[in-house]
């Protein structure tokens, strides 16, 4: 692969083919949907963070005349633990049944308990009065430490510590344990120098996407039930209902609509079990959508973390050891990203000597979702304040420092594989070259840095590539599409077509359509759905090629495909695209290439941010004044939708470091369950966030393409409490640096 290849379309910055529709209001989003006769479901949540629930009874509410259906956990059938793929990470089916109808107990605090579909929403509402739940109130377990304690009461009585060196003989609150090492990291510390050692706290914080959840279940049992939600994957969607209900495959179809966000956040499924319960039992399509109240509460924001590190160095500024003990909250039921932050922890830097180890607990608080490079923003932020605490008590360069350090190819990672081609060094030093890094800090201002890892991931994709008589075509996916993939994908058919974009339509089809599609996360849609597109485009162009043959009466190998345009290499004829599709009913009917594919090497990107801030020292207002993203995209399909990823990590990264967390009371009620009291950016809160895109081709791909939908949100919350730390003369340990908490470090109480 050449960073010097020259393409046709890739690299341009076309008009995204979706566009029209989304700023006319013509797209259907999941509210936009209905049915004939459908009605409207709703759900009772609990009021309480943790309860047994003594008696539930929906008689009233059943005999109520609006009411037509009511679904309790009692309905889902009888379903065993077992773990299976849900989104970006493993689900067992007995928790996600307790998640979306709680079974005995409460776990948190808005917990849906029953649901009722009536004739309106405002019956539903109503009705949910009659329902008569009675609960034994229990102590909540709001915080790691609380979790831990000798004496915490218990969220699961039967759920014993996997992973730990002894099996484990007593039921706890940690779900899980595991341990990475490379090295004899008592050895490295011996070598060292100088080391820092602390430990950082993050809060819970919800990916704040601005649709909420919706969905419309129409159930049928001579047909596929229809699902239609909105959701990051459908395909994921299909099998959870069907996993929940002991429905075939077969037996569910789900439509994506247009999505307004999901970050993460929609990868699992939380309405639509229940809208098809509620579907079947009342013969009649449900409508659910939760209300903003509902999605900060019982859907899944990310966890909360501590995370203990430990970092020694030369004098000369090379890392000999570094240690971190992670806990991550997983929220009510097994499964945060303690992993993936063990993993990306350390993998930015070169060094020898390295253990983490991370331990899953659960807590009264709602079950944890994905939220862009899951588990890395936590554990890399305590990584990278640690790394500029370090450079500073070495007297060196923080860009300098890591230069030092870099993880570059060739590098073993702790988590198993050795690097290839990356470009951590060349943003390092993209960084160091840039405007914002050679000017001077403003009066009273701070400056901080950081830099991100993700691995990104590949998987399946499957896609359809149906070209017309006219020369147009269709690329049927199954990725559904959240910054502008629709774009990418038609540039990259048309760039292996030689055609323009415009004649090509991305359409995202449903479960039916297509065979499976993994979930839009991991950074995965453009690298691996694109791969697929390729490798339809690409059948396309052998198939165009044997039209031509058989027309001219010459073997395949005798023509060429360049530009849109077949060649006659034994002659001087040649066709276009469009006239070879034009004549397609004498060579065998119109042309239609498939590409499925399981993709493998997906490249890891990096990313540096670099971040000036200003703190009103009488108050502790944090205003960022200056922000700088910039990452290796490998290749970028479409520069402006590249641009747009590093500033919406960025953006979210920022909010993540200087406002937002879920506030509780003491009863673990959360109190800011709304955009009014949850604080996150607004665009007159920010400055131009600048973008710098490097591009180190990842060879695993035909055009070079990295994952960039997820590292960009990893730097921000290093870069900026960083900043924020050197504009107050303190380390910063814990965020979000809102004014109370900066007020006190600046009086030095806390």
């Amino acid at each position: 692969m050449s960073e010097a290849r020259q393409f046709q379309h890739i690299g341009q910055r076309t008009i995204r083919p979706d566009g029209f529709d989304k700023v006319t209001g013509r797209a259907n989003y999941g509210a936009d949907f209905r049915l004939p006769g459908m009605i409207w479901g709703k759900i009772l949540r609990s009021p309480h963070a943790h309860a047994k629930i003594k008696k539930l009874d929906v008689s009233k509410a059943e005999a109520h005349p609006d009411v037509l259906a009511v679904a309790t956990h009692q309905d889902f059938p009888s379903v065993n633990s077992e773990a299976f793929a849900a989104g970006e990470a493993m689900m067992d089916v007995l928790d996600l049944a307790r998640n979306v109808l709680a079974d005995k107990k409460v776990l948190y605090h808005g917990h849906a308990i029953a649901a009722i579909a009536a004739t309106s929403e405002a019956a539903a509402a109503m009705a949910l009065n009659l329902i008569e739940v009675e609960y034994e109130v229990l102590p909540p377990v709001m915080t790691i430490d609380a979790a831990l304690a000798e004496d915490a009461p218990l969220l699961h009585e039967d759920m014993m510590t996997q992973g730990l060196t002894e099996p484990a003989t007593t039921p706890s609150n940690v779900a899980s344990r595991m341990e990475l090492k490379k090295g004899d990291v008592a050895s490295g510390f011996a070598e060292a120098d100088v080391i820092v050692e602390r430990t950082y706290e993050t809060p819970t914080v919800h990916q704040g996407y601005i649709e909420p959840h919706a969905t419309v279940v129409r159930y049928d049992d001579k047909a596929p039930s229809l699902v239609w939600a909105s959701t990051q994957g459908h395909f994921d969607v299909r099998a959870s209902v069907s996993k929940l209900l002991k429905m075939k495959l077969g037996q569910v179809k789900v439509i994506a609509s247009e999505i307004g966000g999901g970050f993460g956040g929609k990868t699992t499924v939380y309405l639509e079990p229940v809208a098809m319960i509620l579907s079947k039992k009342s013969g009649r399509p449900v409508k659910m959508i939760m209300s903003r109240e509902e999605v900060f509460r019982a859907s899944g924001p990310a966890s909360a973390s501590r995370s203990h590190v430990k970092i020694g160095a030369k004098q000369s500024g090379e890392i000999v050891a570094m240690e971190a003990t992670l806990h991550f909250e997983a929220g009510a039921f097994k499964g945060s990203p303690m992993g993936p932050g063990c993993m990306t922890i350390f993998t930015p830097y070169d060094v020898p000597n390295l253990f983490v180890e991370g331990y899953d607990v659960v807590v009264n608080k709602a079950k944890v979702a994905a939220y862009r490079a899951p588990g890395a923003p936590q554990a890399e932020f305590a990584a990278e304040m640690a790394m500029n605490e370090l450079a500073a008590k070495l007297n060196i360069d923080p860009i300098d420092f890591r230069l030092l350090n870099a993880a570059k190819e060739g590098t073993q990672t702790i988590y198993g594989p050795k690097l290839k081609e990356v470009g951590l060094v060349e943003c390092l030093e993209a960084a160091r070259r840039s405007p914002h890094y050679q000017s001077p800090v403003g009066e009273g201002c701070g400056r901080g840095l950081a830099a991100g890892f993700w691995f990104n991931i590949g998987g399946q994709s499957s896609v359809t590539l149906n070209l017309n008589p006219d020369g147009t075509g269709t690329i049927i996916e199954g990725s559904p599409d959240i910054g502008g993939s629709r774009a990418s994908m038609q540039m990259m058919a048309a760039e292996v077509l030689g055609i323009e974009p415009n004649r090509l339509n991305p359409i995202v089809a449903d479960t039916e359509t297509l065979p499976y599609n993994q979930t839009t996360g991991g950074s995965r849609t453009t690298f691996a759905t694109g791969m697929a597109v390729i490798e339809a485009a690409e059948d396309v162009v052998e198939q165009l090629k044997q039209r031509a043959a058989s027309l001219w009466n010459v073997t395949a190998e005798q023509v060429d495909y360049k530009n849109g345009v077949v060649l006659n290499l034994a002659g001087d004829d040649q066709m276009t695209l469009a006239q070879i599709c034009a004549s397609a009913e004498k060579t065998g009917g119109q042309i239609s290439g498939r590409g499925n594919v399981n993709a493998r090497g997906a490249g890891p990107s990096f990313a540096v941010h670099l971040c000036d801030v200003k703190v009103d020292q009488e108050t502790g207002k944090t205003d960022v004044v200056r922000y700088t993203a910039i990452q290796d995209a490998g290749k970028a399909i479409h520069p402006s939708y590249v641009e747009g990823q590093f500033q919406g990590g960025a953006v979210q990264g920022i909010g993540w470091a200087l406002n937002e967390e879920y506030v509780y009371n003491s009863d673990g009620i959360m109190e800011n369950a709304g955009f009014l009291d949850y604080r996150i950016p607004l665009a007159s809160d920010l400055p131009e966030i600048e973008t710098i895109i490097v591009e180190v081709p990842n060879t695993f791909h035909p055009f070079g393409v990295r994952g960039v939908g997820e590292t960009g949100i990893v730097p921000p919350l290093g870069a900026v409490a960083s900043a924020v730390s050197d504009a107050i003369d303190r380390p910063v340990t814990k965020i979000p640096c809102s004014p109370p908490h900066v007020l006190s470090m600046i009086l030095n109480q806390g």
